[in-house]
């Protein structure tokens, strides 16, 4: 498929913002990642499909949040954050990003306190 160069500009402009309007994709390794190919991960302590994440927590572990309109697709899904953003989940876990990774590919912190983990692709 051959995209217009209005399309590529905003897909571009989209990758570039803090919100998805479309699910993460997973990389060739099965770890899911955003647009832009950072890891992203799931957090024990939240739980039916609830973001448990909030201040510094959220400060660190930034939420992948979804944009206005975004639909839930497949396996992923949207639950609510208690200021009214959308965060996207897999399998009804919310993700999440994580300030420590520094490029595409990182996975530092998968295992963080035991209770951080990459989100893996299902099969």
């Amino acid at each position: 498929m051959t995209r217009t160069p209005l399309a590529a500009a905003v897909l571009a402009l989209m990758a570039a913002g803090p919100a998805l309007a479309e699910p993460p994709i997973h990389d060739a390794n099965g770890i899911l990642t955003d647009a832009k190919g950072m890891t992203l991960y799931t957090f024990d302590m939240d739980k039916d499909g609830v973001s448990a994440c909030y201040d510094a927590c959220a400060a660190n572990w930034p939420p992948l949040l979804a944009e206005a309109g975004a639909k839930a697709e497949g396996d992923f899904g949207l639950t609510a954050r208690k200021d009214g953003a959308m965060q996207w989940t897999y399998y009804g876990m919310p993700l999440y990003l994580w300030v420590k990774d520094a490029k595409p590919g990182d996975t530092t912190g998968d295992g963080v306190k035991g209770v951080w983990h990459s989100a893996m692709a299902k099969e």
